[in-house]
C-alpha cells in the first residue's frame, strides 16, 4: 500500500522545474508541465489506439468521447493489432491504450509519456486488470475514473486535488476514495487545455529515435527512473528524450 497522496501540482511544478530547468507550473494549473502534443492548428487530431479487451471498450469509448468535447483537439479511435497488448508497445504520435492482468504491482493505471524538449510524442496507458477483476474495483464507476484521468495525463494534465478525503470536484482528474462523481472531465480541465494548446506548433510532433523504443516495464517503479513523488517518475533516455510516468495506486 502506497502512501495516501502526493503533494499538490504546484509542489510537483516546482520540484520539477528544480530538477529540469522548466517553468513551475502555478497553483491554478493542472498542467504537469509544459508538455504538449505539437501541431500546427486548432483543433488538431490525436489517435487513441484500441487494445483493450471488450470489457474494458466501454469506458475507452467515454474517455475518448469526453475529451474530444475539448476544442483543441479531434479524438479518434483506432483499432489495435491486438499484439503483445501487456507490452503496451508505444507508437509514435498516438496514444496506445492496453488492459492486462499485470499483477500484485500496487497500481490500477499508468500513463507512460515520452517526451522531446516540451513535445509529447508518444504516450500509453495501462489498466491492470488483476485489481479490476475484484470486487473493490470491478465497477463502472472506478473503470471509467482511472481510463479517463490516464488519458487526460497523457494529454498534458496533472490532478486538480490530490487529497483524498476532499470533496469531490466532479472530475477524473481529481483523487478521491469514491469514485462515483469523478467520472469524467470537468470545464476546468477544458479550460486547462486550452491554455495548454493557445499557441501553435510547427507540426506533429516527431518521433524519438530511442533503443527498443524506450519501452518501460510497467510492473515496477525500479523501471521508471526517479521518483518525483508518490506517483511520478521520470526517466531520462540519453538522447534527450524523457519519459513521465503517472501512476494511480491502489489504495
Amino acid at each position: 500500500m502506497r502512501r495516501a497522496s502526493r503533494r499538490q501540482a504546484l509542489v510537483i511544478g516546482l520540484v520539477t522545474s528544480v530538477l529540469f530547468g522548466m517553468p513551475a507550473v502555478t497553483a491554478a494549473s493542472h498542467a504537469w508541465g509544459t508538455y504538449h502534443w505539437a501541431r500546427a492548428s486548432n483543433p488538431f487530431t490525436l489517435n487513441v489506439v484500441d487494445n483493450v479487451n471488450p470489457a474494458w471498450d466501454p469506458y475507452l469509448d467515454e474517455a475518448i468521447q469526453d475529451w474530444d468535447q475539448s476544442s483543441v483537439l479531434v479524438l479518434v479511435e483506432e483499432p489495435g493489432a491486438g499484439t503483445s497488448l501487456k507490452t503496451c508497445k508505444a507508437i509514435n504520435g498516438k496514444i496506445n491504450v492496453c488492459n492486462g492482468a499485470y499483477g500484485d504491482t500496487g497500481w490500477l493505471g499508468v500513463a507512460q509519456i515520452w517526451v522531446r524538449g516540451s513535445h509529447i510524442t508518444r504516450a500509453t496507458t495501462r489498466v491492470n486488470d488483476t485489481y479490476f477483476n475484484t470486487s473493490t474495483y470491478n465497477t463502472p464507476a472506478w473503470r471509467e475514473l482511472v481510463m479517463c484521468q490516464e488519458i487526460g495525463h497523457d494529454l498534458g494534465l496533472d490532478h486538480q486535488d490530490e487529497d483524498f478525503d476532499n470533496p469531490n470536484l466532479g472530475t477524473c482528474m481529481d483523487y478521491t476514495r469514491s469514485p462515483g462523481t469523478n467520472q469524467d472531465p470537468n470545464q476546468h480541465d477544458y479550460q486547462m487545455l486550452e491554455q495548454i494548446y493557445a499557441h501553435l506548433d510547427g507540426g506533429a510532433s516527431g518521433p524519438a529515435t530511442l533503443p527498443g523504443n524506450g519501452q518501460r516495464d510497467p510492473r515496477a517503479p525500479l523501471a521508471w527512473g526517479q521518483a518525483v513523488d508518490d506517483d511520478l517518475y521520470v526517466a531520462s533516455l540519453g538522447d534527450g528524450g524523457r519519459v513521465f510516468t503517472f501512476v494511480i495506486w491502489v489504495r
